[in-house]
């Protein structure tokens, strides 16, 4: 029996109310009553339009661009409802922005991702659901329960149907951060890996320096949790097709697309981008060679589960 709330409720703030509206219906539920909009200075102005006092609420914000505004839509969605007088409040943040940040990589640098988990627990929140944190010891950054979803599974069963035999399929770590993850969706589809092993001279550059592994003849499939600017993946790409690669697929969870990565995938020799929708990509960036996926079903049952006090460890586990 539940003891948290007497009911659920699913809010939307605006990065990605499509992706809440079908949580919602996978659920048999309607997104909840709720303007978020601006003031005419710029201010972020709330307004929960229907009761919510003793219910288990959970808002839908993925921290994506404008990640800024996003964040404080997120942010004072939460303090209207905790002073609301919610039961629990779960911020559903499929894909967490300042994630990158999470180091101190050079003197002075801040800690951003550390920052924005305190704020959003101050604000209110009383649990956090994401899905591939850049790196999964930032769970630890936050002060109350964290719930982390894998998207790995869906994209590894996607390309198994995808492919068939892949017996001539290779699993490619375009650094040496991505091996586990890669590793972990090699297995799912019992084939073997390959890690490019490269040097980033700066933010958003990365220059190709060897691959480690025979790609010859391949099928290969590239595993990242983010593509930003597409730098990495598309000289990635390049490089396995110097290698003699047959075909080259790319895959991540987050689809950031920013700056030039759209153009830069559209001439690379990448045959499919397989994403999921954690993030919306908006009409102007979708390009033939993306395959979008949701994840609507996965946040769907970790959502009943929390609020039916359910464990929903079979759902972030990928042995």
């Amino acid at each position: 029996m539940n003891i948290h709330g007497k009911d659920i409720k699913i809010f939307a703030g605006n990065s990605h109310r499509a992706l809440a509206e079908e949580i919602a219906e996978k659920m048999g539920l309607s997104v909840g009553k709720a303007t978020v909009g601006k003031f005419s200075d710029g201010e972020i102005e709330v307004n929960i339009g229907e009761v919510v006092r003793g219910s288990d609420v959970f808002v839908v914000q993925s921290l994506c661009t404008p990640v800024n505004d996003n964040l404080m839509e997120l942010l004072i969605m939460i303090d209207a409802l905790k002073r609301a007088s919610a039961g629990r409040i779960t911020a559903v943040v499929p894909y967490f922005g300042y994630a990158r940040q999470d180091r101190k990589a050079k003197a002075r640098d801040p800690i951003s991702a550390k920052l924005v988990a305190n704020i959003i627990t101050v604000a209110g929140a009383d649990r956090v659901l994401t899905m591939d944190l850049h790196a999964p010891q930032l769970q630890g950054f936050f002060d109350i329960p964290v719930d982390h979803l894998l998207g790995g599974p869906i994209l590894a069963e996607f390309f198994a149907k995808e492919f068939g035999d892949c017996s001539d399929v290779v699993a490619v770590s375009p650094d040496v951060g991505s091996v586990t993850r890669t590793r972990k969706f090699a297995q799912r589809l019992d084939i073997p890996i390959a890690i490019i092993d490269k040097r980033r001279p700066k933010a958003n550059v990365s220059e190709i320096m060897n691959i480690i592994g025979d790609v010859a003849n391949k099928r290969v499939v590239i595993i990242d949790d983010l593509i930003d600017t597409g730098g990495t993946i598309v000289n990635a790409a390049k490089a396995l097709k110097d290698m003699g690669a047959k075909e080259v697929y790319a895959t991540c969870t987050h689809a950031v697309l920013s700056g030039p990565a759209i153009a830069r995938i559209q001439d690379s020799p990448i045959k499919n981008l397989v994403v999921l929708n954690t993030i919306p990509i908006p009409p102007e960036k979708y390009i033939d060679k993306i395959i979008q996926l949701s994840v609507a079903p996965l946040f769907a049952e970790a959502i009943e589960r929390i609020y039916g006090d359910i464990s929903i460890s079979t759902l972030f586990t990928q042995t």
